[in-house]
């Protein structure tokens, strides 16, 4: 376990120390890797961020559903829909809603059912998840500060609705740095149908050191473009080539006094040469089991891309990989769960490619005895109406944004499974009781990872910097 302290030492000095030569870089890599090379992202001293606590899990793998998953019609039941459909919402007050249009109420397009010994309600939406009720953790309440797609999905990962802020699995590679040097500590694999809203800044390490921002995998094909040399090359020619570009890069370092861009630079190709082999037995699916392979659902067209992205995270993870963000949705405007005009089209769409994977993926995580140390987090910006997107006094098959309510889950290490916190009111429109921020989730996460939400933090421009930003309470009634 890391020890806090700090290391005054000059920039320049510190890498002076390192030598010059090949057994320099490559100890430059390995200072990298165990948190000592800072310097020149620490404003002149080398700072050793640390577990805080004994962590119940070792590694997390986040589940993004870009879009709004409706917690009426998944998570969240509620009888008063049913009862009061078609009739308008009884508030004395028009909604705040994105495009203003409050049509009748809407039951759910799913029936819902109590689930597993626990009894909790889950809809027919998600019919392979609902079978592991029992392994997870409701959060009924959360509640997002904005109701518009891409700000509410900085937020819903960074903490913050503008860009420019690290990623929670940026800081969460900051803080406990990897447990391997082959593999990336940050992986992403985005939606093969498209890169997600807002690109690279889902996934971006911000004012962190460069090195710390997710490495983005492709979930079909090759998993890294021009991995290995597109022709044959000798391998003394390779070596003259390695050597002449050290040189520079030392020369450049020099000049430059640990230039942070450069430096990631060099250490994305040092882990991109140890990558040609890790990678590819890492994504050799084939190697698995006939009944693992069904498990993730890799036998059904509706589902087997993403079932590859969830067993290729599992696989990951096993490899040392310390967090896999996983994205359900393309760019808006493409196929996501942004289900304005045809929640059963739309939400029936998105389930069918994601369900059985994801119940796949905590099934192998029980079984071979990793879902008490990883954290799983599915999440989404915000949720959806409990009335129809629509003209007034009419009933559509839509539901607008809602950020006054929506449900996430957890599932895994350090929690009380089965158990579904915080309530919303009758129709599911605004939280009840225990509301939860954004800051609270990410504060719960960070804890279960062994991490203080408050003493996370990073200095730059003038301000210790955290994932919570100034806000955040610990949601200590899940924890187990």
């Amino acid at each position: 376990m890391w020890t806090e302290r700090y290391v005054a030492l000059p920039r320049r000095d510190f890498l002076a120390q390192l030598g010059t030569g090949l057994g320099g870089i490559a100890l430059a890599g390995l200072l990298g890797r165990d948190r000592l090379l800072q310097a020149a992202e620490l404003h002149g001293r080398v700072e050793l961020p640390l577990p805080h606590h004994a962590a119940k899990a070792k590694r997390a793998i986040q589940i993004f559903l870009q879009g709004g998953l409706s917690q009426v019609d998944s998570f969240d039941y509620k009888p008063a829909l049913a009862k009061y459909h078609g009739k308008p919402l009884p508030e004395d007050e028009k909604p705040d809603v994105f495009f203003g249009k409050v049509g009748l109420l809407h039951r759910s397009h799913w029936p819902f059912q109590q689930r597993g010994k626990s009894g909790l309600w889950i809809s027919d939406l998600f019919p392979h998840l609902a079978d592991a009720a029992d392994e997870l953790t409701l959060i009924r309440s959360m509640v997002s500060s904005t109701g518009n797609h891409t700000p509410g999905t900085y937020e819903a990962i960074s903490g913050f609705r503008t860009m420019g802020f690290p990623v929670m699995g940026a800081w969460l590679s900051y803080a406990l740095g990897s447990e391997t040097d082959d593999l990336p500590t940050f992986v992403v694999l985005a939606d093969s149908r498209g890169i997600p809203t807002g690109g690279a800044n889902n996934w971006t390490s911000a004012f962190l050191p460069t090195r710390l921002q997710g490495v983005l995998l492709r979930t079909q094909g090759a998993l890294v473009s021009d991995l290995h040399s597109a022709l044959p090359l000798k391998a003394e020619t390779r070596l003259a080539r390695n050597a002449l570009l050290l040189e520079m890069n030392r020369r450049h370092l020099d000049q430059h006094a640990g230039s942070d861009p450069l430096a990631a630079r060099i250490r994305s190709y040092e882990l991109a040469a140890r990558m040609q082999m890790a990678v590819p037995e890492a994504a050799g699916l084939e190697q698995e089991s006939q009944e693992t392979r069904a498990l993730y659902g890799l036998d059904r067209a509706e589902c087997a891309d993403f079932g590859r992205s969830c067993l290729l995270a599992r696989r990951l993870l096993e490899r040392g990989v310390r967090f896999v963000q996983l994205w359900s949705g393309a760019e808006l405007g493409g196929p996501t769960w942004d289900s304005h005009g045809d929640v059963p089209g739309e939400h029936g769409r998105e389930a069918r490619r994601i369900d059985l994977p994801i119940a796949g993926l905590l099934r192998d995580l029980r079984q071979r005895g990793l879902l008490d140390e990883t954290l799983v987090i599915l999440n989404t910006e915000f949720g959806r109406t409990p009335f129809a997107q629509s003209d007034a006094g009419t009933l559509g098959k839509g539901r607008d944004h809602n950020q006054t309510a929506f449900t996430a889950w957890l599932a895994g290490a350090g929690l009380r499974h089965g158990f579904a916190y915080g309530a919303t009111d009758d129709f599911g429109h605004k939280v009840a009781s225990k509301p939860t921020t954004v800051h609270d989730f990410h504060a719960t996460i960070l804890d279960l990872l062994g991490l203080d939400h408050e003493r996370l933090t990073y200095y730059h421009n003038g301000i210790l910097r955290r994932l919570t930003n100034v806000h955040g309470e610990v949601i200590r009634e899940v924890l187990a």
